[in-house]
C-alpha cells in the first residue's frame, strides 16, 4: 500500500518564511499594481491633462513652423528634433513621474520588495509539457481562469459604460480647436483611467486577501518539518545537555580560581561552603565569589586550605548565604551583621597571629539566621 504523505497542518514558521523570501516566493497581486498605476495616470491626466495638452500643441506649432531654408538644413532639423523631443519628454514628466512612483511603491503594499536571484535561475522543469498542462488543468489554473474571465467582463462592462456615457464628448473633438481638443482629450482618458482603476481596485480588494491566503497555504509544514526545524535551530536534547555540562564545568573552574582571593569561607562542617570577598574601597557590600554543596564545597575547602584561606565554621549563616545569594551577587542587608561579625573576626585573628598575641574569641552567630526572611 502506498503512504499518503503526511498533512501540512502547521503555519508556516518564521524561518520558512524568510526561506521563501530568498527564493522570491513572496505574495504579489497584479491587479494590486496594475490599480495603481491606472489610479495614478488618470489622476494626473484629469488634473494635468489640459495644461499639459497645451504645451504638446504650443510645441507641435512651433515644430511645423518652418521656413524654405531650415527645412533645407539637415543640421537646423535634428537640432530641432531633439529639443522638440527633450520639451515633450519635460511636459510629459510630472504624469510619468507619478507613474513611475505608483509602480515602484505598490509592492510595498503586499510582500515589499524583494530581489532575489535564485528567482532569476533557470527552471527546465517549467519547459516540461506535461506538466504544464498540469498547472493548467489544475484546481489552481481553473481558480485563475475564473479570476481572468471575470477581470475581463468587469473592465469590459465599464469600459462600454464608458464609450457609451462619453460617447458625445469623444465624437464633438474633432470640431474643437487643436489646443482646446488635445487637453479635453487628455481629460477624457483620465477620466477611463480612473474608471479602470477603480473597477480594478475592487478586483485587488478581493485578489489581496486571497493571495496571501494562497502563500501561507503553498507553505505550510508537517509537524515532522516543524519539529525538525526546532531542532535545527535550538540543537538535539543531547547536544544541548552536553553544552550545558561544558558551560558548568568551565563556571566551576572560574569559580574555583576565585576561592585564592576570598577573605573567607563560611562552612557547615560537610554539606556547605560559600567563599565571601570584601574590598571597602569598592565593594557596597561583601560578594560571594564562590559557592557550592557537597562534593564542590568539599572541594572549595581543600583550594582555600591549599590557598591560606580562613575557614570560619557557621553552618546556619553558611545555609543562608548559600540560599539568599548567587555567586557575583553582594549578601543581602538581613545577613550585614553576622558577616560583619564573621569578618571582623578573620581581621583580627590575622593581626593577633602577626603579633603573636592571643586569637581573639569566635563570635557568637545567631542560629535562627537562616530561617529569616530575606
Amino acid at each position: 500500500m502506498a503512504e499518503h504523505e503526511p498533512e501540512r497542518t502547521e503555519q508556516p514558521t518564521p524561518k520558512r518564511l524568510e526561506e521563501a523570501r530568498k527564493q522570491g516566493q513572496v505574495p504579489r497581486s497584479v491587479e494590486l499594481s496594475t490599480a495603481a498605476v491606472l489610479l495614478t495616470a488618470g489622476g494626473g491626466l484629469n488634473f494635468l491633462g489640459r495644461h499639459m495638452g497645451g504645451q504638446l500643441d504650443g510645441m507641435l506649432s512651433s515644430a511645423l513652423t518652418l521656413s524654405r531654408e531650415q527645412s533645407l538644413d539637415e543640421t537646423f532639423m535634428i537640432a530641432s528634433l531633439s529639443r522638440d523631443m527633450l520639451q515633450a519628454l519635460v511636459a510629459c514628466a510630472p504624469i510619468l513621474g507619478l507613474t513611475l512612483i505608483a509602480a515602484l511603491s505598490a509592492p510595498m503594499l503586499l510582500g515589499g520588495w524583494n530581489l532575489s536571484f535564485s528567482a532569476l535561475a533557470p527552471d527546465f522543469n517549467r519547459l516540461n509539457p506535461m506538466e504544464g498542462f498540469g498547472r493548467m488543468f489544475s484546481a489552481r489554473g481553473a481558480v485563475e481562469l475564473g479570476k481572468a474571465l471575470a477581470k475581463f467582463t468587469a473592465l469590459a462592462l465599464v469600459a462600454v459604460h464608458i464609450l457609451h456615457s462619453k460617447s458625445s464628448e469623444l465624437l464633438g473633438l474633432g470640431m474643437e480647436p487643436t489646443r482646446v481638443a488635445i487637453g479635453h482629450a487628455a481629460s477624457v482618458t483620465g477620466y477611463a483611467f480612473l474608471m479602470l482603476a477603480g473597477t480594478l481596485g475592487l478586483i485587488a480588494a478581493v485578489d489581496v486577501p486571497w493571495q496571501m491566503w494562497q502563500h501561507t497555504r503553498r507553505l505550510r509544514m508537517t509537524r515532522q518539518e516543524v519539529r525538525e526545524e526546532m531542532k535545527e535551530s535550538e540543537g538535539a536534547p543531547e547536544i544541548k545537555g552536553r553544552i550545558r555540562n561544558l558551560q558548568r564545568e568551565v563556571a566551576k573552574r572560574r569559580m574555583m580560581q576565585e576561592v585564592p582571593k576570598a577573605d573567607v569561607v563560611v562552612v557547615n562542617p560537610t554539606h556547605f561552603a560559600v567563599a565571601l570577598r570584601y574590598d571597602e574601597r569598592r565593594m557596597r557590600a561583601p560578594i560571594v565569589v564562590a559557592k557550592g554543596a557537597d562534593l564542590i564545597a568539599a572541594r572549595i575547602r581543600e583550594v582555600a586550605t591549599e590557598s591560606l584561606v580562613p575557614i570560619f565554621e557557621a553552618p546556619p549563616l553558611a545555609r543562608a548565604l548559600f540560599r539568599s545569594v548567587e555567586i557575583g551577587g553582594e549578601i543581602p542587608a538581613s545577613l550585614y551583621n553576622a558577616v560583619a561579625q564573621v569578618l571582623t573576626y578573620i581581621y583580627q585573628l590575622k593581626t593577633a597571629r602577626s603579633q603573636g598575641m592571643n586569637p581573639p574569641q569566635p563570635p557568637d552567630i545567631d542560629p535562627n539566621i537562616d530561617q529569616t526572611r530575606h
